[in-house]
Protein backbone atom coordinates (compact mmCIF):
# COMPACT_ATOMS: atom_id res chain seq x y z
CA UNK A 1 0.00 0.00 0.00
CA UNK A 2 1.31 3.55 -0.73
CA UNK A 3 1.37 6.29 0.82
CA UNK A 4 -1.98 7.85 -0.14
CA UNK A 5 -3.72 5.03 0.34
CA UNK A 6 -2.93 4.50 3.91
CA UNK A 7 -3.37 8.18 4.35
CA UNK A 8 -6.78 7.64 2.60
CA UNK A 9 -7.90 4.27 4.78
CA UNK A 10 -7.18 6.85 8.25
CA UNK A 11 -9.14 9.18 6.52
CA UNK A 12 -11.95 6.84 5.99
CA UNK A 13 -12.30 6.49 9.65
CA UNK A 14 -12.42 9.83 10.81
CA UNK A 15 -15.16 10.51 8.13
CA UNK A 16 -16.73 7.41 9.56
CA UNK A 17 -16.70 8.36 13.17
CA UNK A 18 -18.01 11.60 12.38
CA UNK A 19 -21.13 9.94 11.28
CA UNK A 20 -20.37 10.91 7.22
CA UNK A 21 -22.70 8.00 5.29
CA UNK A 22 -20.02 7.52 2.87
CA UNK A 23 -16.83 7.71 4.41
CA UNK A 24 -14.69 5.38 2.10
CA UNK A 25 -16.29 6.66 -1.56
CA UNK A 26 -15.65 10.56 0.18
CA UNK A 27 -11.99 9.98 1.56
CA UNK A 28 -11.65 8.65 -1.87
CA UNK A 29 -13.12 11.59 -3.57
CA UNK A 30 -10.95 14.17 -2.08
CA UNK A 31 -7.75 12.45 -2.19
CA UNK A 32 -8.55 12.10 -5.94
CA UNK A 33 -9.43 15.94 -6.23
CA UNK A 34 -6.43 17.51 -4.50
CA UNK A 35 -3.61 14.72 -6.29
CA UNK A 36 -5.61 15.99 -10.02
CA UNK A 37 -6.41 12.18 -10.74
CA UNK A 38 -8.99 9.80 -10.64
CA UNK A 39 -10.86 7.65 -7.80
CA UNK A 40 -8.95 4.47 -9.45
CA UNK A 41 -5.60 5.65 -10.05
CA UNK A 42 -5.12 6.36 -6.49
CA UNK A 43 -2.46 3.48 -5.94
CA UNK A 44 -0.32 5.42 -9.13
CA UNK A 45 0.62 8.69 -7.08
CA UNK A 46 4.22 8.41 -6.11
CA UNK A 47 4.97 8.94 -1.92
CA UNK A 48 6.78 11.64 -3.01
CA UNK A 49 3.85 13.89 -4.24
CA UNK A 50 1.59 13.13 -1.54
CA UNK A 51 -0.27 16.78 -0.80
CA UNK A 52 -0.83 17.25 3.19
CA UNK A 53 -3.63 19.59 2.01
CA UNK A 54 -5.46 16.35 1.78
CA UNK A 55 -5.67 16.79 5.42
CA UNK A 56 -6.88 20.38 4.99
CA UNK A 57 -10.35 18.43 2.80
CA UNK A 58 -10.73 15.65 5.42
CA UNK A 59 -11.13 18.43 8.27
CA UNK A 60 -13.88 20.02 6.14
CA UNK A 61 -15.88 17.19 5.40
CA UNK A 62 -15.47 15.87 8.73
CA UNK A 63 -17.24 19.39 9.62
CA UNK A 64 -20.18 17.57 7.78
CA UNK A 65 -19.18 20.55 4.93
CA UNK A 66 -20.54 18.80 1.45
CA UNK A 67 -18.51 17.16 -0.51
CA UNK A 68 -19.31 19.04 -3.59
CA UNK A 69 -18.52 22.53 -2.03
CA UNK A 70 -15.05 20.96 -1.11
CA UNK A 71 -14.25 19.84 -4.37
CA UNK A 72 -16.59 22.45 -6.49
CA UNK A 73 -18.52 19.60 -8.84
CA UNK A 74 -21.24 17.44 -8.31
CA UNK A 75 -22.01 14.51 -11.26
CA UNK A 76 -25.24 14.05 -12.49
CA UNK A 77 -26.17 11.43 -15.18
CA UNK A 78 -23.65 12.31 -17.53
CA UNK A 79 -22.70 15.30 -16.12
CA UNK A 80 -20.17 17.07 -14.21
CA UNK A 81 -22.12 20.18 -12.36
CA UNK A 82 -20.20 23.24 -10.83
CA UNK A 83 -21.51 23.94 -7.43
CA UNK A 84 -20.96 25.84 -4.21
CA UNK A 85 -22.66 27.67 -1.20
CA UNK A 86 -25.37 29.23 -2.49
CA UNK A 87 -26.84 26.18 -4.92
CA UNK A 88 -28.90 22.87 -3.48
CA UNK A 89 -26.40 20.17 -4.37
CA UNK A 90 -28.66 17.99 -6.88
CA UNK A 91 -28.72 14.61 -4.98
CA UNK A 92 -28.50 10.78 -6.61
CA UNK A 93 -31.97 9.88 -6.02
CA UNK A 94 -33.17 12.72 -8.94
CA UNK A 95 -31.69 10.90 -11.86
CA UNK A 96 -34.07 8.37 -11.68
CA UNK A 97 -36.64 11.11 -11.85
CA UNK A 98 -35.09 12.70 -14.79
CA UNK A 99 -34.74 9.31 -15.88
CA UNK A 100 -38.36 8.78 -16.24
CA UNK A 101 -38.75 12.13 -18.03
CA UNK A 102 -36.49 11.76 -20.69
CA UNK A 103 -38.34 8.51 -21.67
CA UNK A 104 -41.41 10.43 -21.51
CA UNK A 105 -40.21 12.78 -23.77
CA UNK A 106 -38.67 10.84 -26.12
CA UNK A 107 -41.57 8.58 -26.79
CA UNK A 108 -43.79 12.11 -27.37
CA UNK A 109 -44.54 12.46 -30.96
CA UNK A 110 -43.13 15.70 -31.06
CA UNK A 111 -40.62 17.28 -33.07
CA UNK A 112 -38.82 19.71 -30.83
CA UNK A 113 -40.24 19.33 -27.29
CA UNK A 114 -40.80 21.87 -25.28
CA UNK A 115 -39.58 21.34 -21.48
CA UNK A 116 -39.77 23.55 -18.30
CA UNK A 117 -37.45 22.86 -15.37
CA UNK A 118 -39.17 25.12 -12.82
CA UNK A 119 -36.84 25.52 -9.07
CA UNK A 120 -33.74 24.84 -11.24
CA UNK A 121 -30.96 25.47 -8.95
CA UNK A 122 -27.56 24.01 -10.79
CA UNK A 123 -29.33 23.15 -13.71
CA UNK A 124 -28.77 19.54 -13.67
CA UNK A 125 -32.44 18.57 -14.46
CA UNK A 126 -32.55 21.05 -17.03
CA UNK A 127 -28.85 20.31 -18.49
CA UNK A 128 -29.46 16.38 -18.46
CA UNK A 129 -32.90 17.17 -20.43
CA UNK A 130 -31.44 19.00 -23.06
CA UNK A 131 -28.22 16.87 -23.43
CA UNK A 132 -30.28 13.21 -23.83
CA UNK A 133 -33.35 14.78 -25.59
CA UNK A 134 -30.96 16.62 -28.68
CA UNK A 135 -34.21 18.21 -30.51
CA UNK A 136 -35.89 19.64 -26.63
CA UNK A 137 -36.31 23.05 -25.87
CA UNK A 138 -35.75 23.21 -22.75
CA UNK A 139 -36.26 26.46 -20.42
CA UNK A 140 -34.68 26.42 -16.45
CA UNK A 141 -36.30 28.85 -14.36
CA UNK A 142 -35.05 29.99 -10.98
CA UNK A 143 -35.75 32.72 -8.59
CA UNK A 144 -32.43 32.60 -6.21
CA UNK A 145 -29.90 35.15 -7.61
CA UNK A 146 -27.28 33.28 -5.40
CA UNK A 147 -28.30 29.53 -7.58
CA UNK A 148 -28.64 31.93 -10.48
CA UNK A 149 -25.08 32.17 -10.89
CA UNK A 150 -24.28 28.88 -10.70
CA UNK A 151 -27.11 28.00 -13.31
CA UNK A 152 -25.57 30.28 -15.57
CA UNK A 153 -22.35 28.67 -14.83
CA UNK A 154 -22.99 25.35 -15.87
CA UNK A 155 -25.94 26.49 -18.96
CA UNK A 156 -22.86 28.26 -20.72
CA UNK A 157 -22.49 26.44 -24.15
CA UNK A 158 -25.70 24.77 -23.54
CA UNK A 159 -29.63 25.04 -25.33
CA UNK A 160 -30.89 25.94 -21.85
CA UNK A 161 -32.31 28.91 -21.82
CA UNK A 162 -32.11 30.44 -18.34
CA UNK A 163 -35.04 32.53 -16.96
CA UNK A 164 -35.15 34.46 -13.06
CA UNK A 165 -38.29 33.59 -12.01
CA UNK A 166 -40.69 32.18 -9.43
CA UNK A 167 -42.05 28.96 -10.06
CA UNK A 168 -45.10 29.81 -9.64
CA UNK A 169 -45.80 32.29 -12.38
CA UNK A 170 -43.48 31.77 -14.41
CA UNK A 171 -43.04 32.04 -18.17
CA UNK A 172 -46.67 33.05 -19.10
CA UNK A 173 -45.64 33.63 -22.57
CA UNK A 174 -45.19 29.64 -23.16
CA UNK A 175 -48.96 29.39 -21.61
CA UNK A 176 -50.91 26.10 -23.16
CA UNK A 177 -46.99 25.61 -25.15
CA UNK A 178 -45.50 22.88 -23.04
CA UNK A 179 -44.81 19.47 -23.46
CA UNK A 180 -43.61 18.59 -20.06
CA UNK A 181 -42.75 20.19 -16.83
CA UNK A 182 -39.94 18.85 -14.25
CA UNK A 183 -39.46 20.04 -10.82
CA UNK A 184 -37.25 19.02 -7.81
CA UNK A 185 -39.07 21.88 -5.26
CA UNK A 186 -38.30 22.17 -2.17
CA UNK A 187 -40.70 19.83 -0.04
CA UNK A 188 -39.65 19.32 3.76
CA UNK A 189 -41.81 20.50 6.02
CA UNK A 190 -40.73 22.83 8.66
CA UNK A 191 -41.20 20.46 11.50
CA UNK A 192 -38.58 18.20 10.05
CA UNK A 193 -35.52 20.73 10.47
CA UNK A 194 -33.81 19.24 13.22
CA UNK A 195 -33.78 16.01 11.27
CA UNK A 196 -32.29 17.12 7.80
CA UNK A 197 -28.89 15.82 7.52
CA UNK A 198 -26.36 18.55 8.40
CA UNK A 199 -24.86 18.98 4.88
CA UNK A 200 -28.02 20.07 3.75
CA UNK A 201 -29.32 21.88 6.58
CA UNK A 202 -26.64 23.62 7.58
CA UNK A 203 -25.21 24.49 3.59
CA UNK A 204 -28.04 23.96 1.22
CA UNK A 205 -30.32 27.09 0.65
CA UNK A 206 -33.48 26.87 2.98
CA UNK A 207 -35.31 27.99 -0.30
CA UNK A 208 -34.50 24.91 -1.57
CA UNK A 209 -35.20 22.57 1.18
CA UNK A 210 -38.39 23.60 3.46
CA UNK A 211 -41.96 24.21 2.00
CA UNK A 212 -44.85 24.74 4.51
CA UNK A 213 -45.90 22.80 8.01
CA UNK A 214 -46.52 19.94 5.37
CA UNK A 215 -43.63 20.60 3.16
CA UNK A 216 -46.32 20.63 -0.04
CA UNK A 217 -47.00 24.30 -0.29
CA UNK A 218 -44.52 24.63 -3.39
CA UNK A 219 -45.59 21.56 -4.88
CA UNK A 220 -49.35 22.95 -4.88
CA UNK A 221 -48.36 26.12 -6.49
CA UNK A 222 -46.40 23.97 -8.95
CA UNK A 223 -49.63 22.13 -9.52
CA UNK A 224 -51.19 25.21 -10.79
CA UNK A 225 -48.17 26.47 -13.01
CA UNK A 226 -48.13 23.25 -14.82
CA UNK A 227 -51.49 23.36 -15.94
CA UNK A 228 -51.20 26.56 -17.00
CA UNK A 229 -48.08 25.93 -19.41
CA UNK A 230 -48.87 22.14 -20.45
CA UNK A 231 -50.10 21.70 -23.83
CA UNK A 232 -53.54 19.26 -23.61
CA UNK A 233 -51.94 15.64 -23.06
CA UNK A 234 -48.51 17.08 -21.90
CA UNK A 235 -46.76 16.04 -18.82
CA UNK A 236 -45.56 16.99 -15.14
CA UNK A 237 -43.06 15.66 -13.19
CA UNK A 238 -42.30 16.41 -9.44
CA UNK A 239 -39.96 14.83 -6.97
CA UNK A 240 -41.27 14.51 -3.16
CA UNK A 241 -40.39 13.21 -0.23
CA UNK A 242 -40.43 8.88 -0.02
CA UNK A 243 -42.62 9.94 2.77
CA UNK A 244 -45.02 12.11 0.90
CA UNK A 245 -45.70 9.20 -1.91
CA UNK A 246 -49.88 8.91 -0.39
CA UNK A 247 -49.95 12.78 -0.85
CA UNK A 248 -48.57 14.13 -3.96
CA UNK A 249 -50.82 13.03 -6.58
CA UNK A 250 -53.83 14.01 -5.09
CA UNK A 251 -52.73 17.28 -5.62
CA UNK A 252 -53.46 16.65 -9.08
CA UNK A 253 -57.25 15.72 -9.33
CA UNK A 254 -59.30 14.99 -12.02
CA UNK A 255 -61.77 17.98 -10.75
CA UNK A 256 -58.44 20.36 -11.32
CA UNK A 257 -57.74 19.19 -15.10
CA UNK A 258 -55.44 16.27 -14.60
CA UNK A 259 -55.95 12.34 -15.11
CA UNK A 260 -52.97 9.18 -15.19
CA UNK A 261 -51.89 11.13 -11.45
CA UNK A 262 -49.72 7.99 -10.08
CA UNK A 263 -46.61 7.95 -7.99
CA UNK A 264 -43.10 6.62 -8.70
CA UNK A 265 -40.58 4.85 -6.72
CA UNK A 266 -36.58 5.61 -7.05
CA UNK A 267 -33.77 2.88 -7.42
CA UNK A 268 -34.14 1.75 -4.07
CA UNK A 269 -38.04 1.15 -4.38
CA UNK A 270 -39.05 4.30 -2.15
CA UNK A 271 -41.93 6.34 -3.52
CA UNK A 272 -40.15 9.69 -5.12
CA UNK A 273 -41.96 11.18 -7.42
CA UNK A 274 -45.25 12.02 -8.75
CA UNK A 275 -46.68 12.38 -12.87
CA UNK A 276 -49.94 13.39 -14.15
CA UNK A 277 -50.69 14.25 -17.69
CA UNK A 278 -53.21 17.08 -18.35
CA UNK A 279 -56.86 15.95 -19.02
CA UNK A 280 -57.86 16.60 -23.17
CA UNK A 281 -60.53 19.37 -23.04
Amino acid sequence: MNLLLAEVAQATQRLADAGVPSPRFDAEELAAFVHGVKRGALHTVPDSDFDARYWETVARREAREPLQHITGRAFFRYLELQVGPGVFVPRPETESVVGWAIDAVRAMDVVEPVVVDLCTGSGAIALAMAQEVPRSRVHAVELSEDALRWTRKNAEGSRVTVHKGDALSALPELDGQVDLVISNPPYIPLTEWEYVAPEARDHDPEMALFSGEDGLDTIRGIERTAHRLLRPGGLVVIEHADTQGGQVPWIFTEERGWADAADHPDLNKRPRFATARKAMP
